[in-house]
C-alpha cells in the first residue's frame, strides 16, 4: 500500500474542453469497449476523484447525516464483496466474468439498504449520480494518440494507484494500454 501513489491531474483542455474528442461506443464489441473503460478510468482516474470529490461536497454541504450513512452502508458493501470474491472461488469467477454486473449488484443492493436506512435522494445524487458521470465520461472519451504512448509508457505505474487496485478488486486486472 505504501508504493500506491495517484498520477498527475490532467489538464481540463485534455479532460472535456477542445482537444476532448468523443464518440459513441460500439456497444457490439463488449470487450473494446470495456478496454476504452479501463485506459480512461486508469488514464483520468485523478480528474475523476476530484469531480466525484466535488460532487460528495456538495451533498455533504446539504445532507451530511444522509451522505454519511450512505457512505458506510456502500462501501460496507464494497468491502463485503471483495471478501467473500476472496473466498468464495464461484463468486470470483462471476466477478472475473461479469465485472459490471457486479458492480450494479453493489449499487442496487446499496440502494435497498439505504432505502430502507432512507436518504434515496441523496444516495441517487451524492454517490450514484457522479459514479454514471465517469462511467459515461470513460465510455466516450476517445483517447488521442499522445495519451495513448503516454499510457503505454505509465502502464505499469497506473497499476500501483488507487483506481488500479480499485479495477483490481472488481476483476480487472487486465493490463492498461492494451
Amino acid at each position: 500500500m505504501a508504493s500506491v501513489r495517484p498520477p498527475p491531474l490532467r489538464d481540463t483542455d485534455d479532460f472535456l474542453l477542445c482537444s476532448a474528442r468523443f464518440a459513441v461506443p460500439d456497444v457490439r464489441d463488449l470487450d473494446r469497449w470495456n478496454n476504452r473503460i479501463i485506459n480512461n478510468l486508469l488514464y483520468y482516474q485523478s480528474n475523476y476523484f476530484l469531480s466525484v470529490l466535488c460532487f460528495l461536497l456538495i451533498v455533504g454541504y446539504f445532507q451530511p447525516f444522509q451522505l454519511f450513512v450512505g457512505a458506510v452502508v456502500v462501501t460496507l458493501l464494497f468491502l463485503g464483496f471483495v471478501w467473500a470474491a476472496e473466498n468464495q472461488a464461484p463468486i470470483r469467477r462471476f466477478r472475473r466474468n461479469h465485472p459490471s454486473i457486479c458492480v450494479l449488484a453493489i449499487l442496487l443492493a446499496s440502494y435497498l439498504f439505504i432505502t430502507v436506512l432512507g436518504g434515496v435522494a441523496v444516495f441517487l445524487f451524492g454517490i450514484a449520480f457522479p459514479i454514471l458521470m465517469v462511467l459515461v465520461h470513460a465510455s466516450v472519451r476517445l483517447r488521442s494518440l499522445k495519451n495513448k504512448l503516454e499510457n503505454k509508457l505509465e502502464s505499469i505505474g497506473l497499476k500501483r494507484t488507487p483506481m488500479g487496485l480499485l479495477l483490481e478488486a472488481l476483476g480487472q486486472e487486465q493490463e492498461a494500454g492494451s
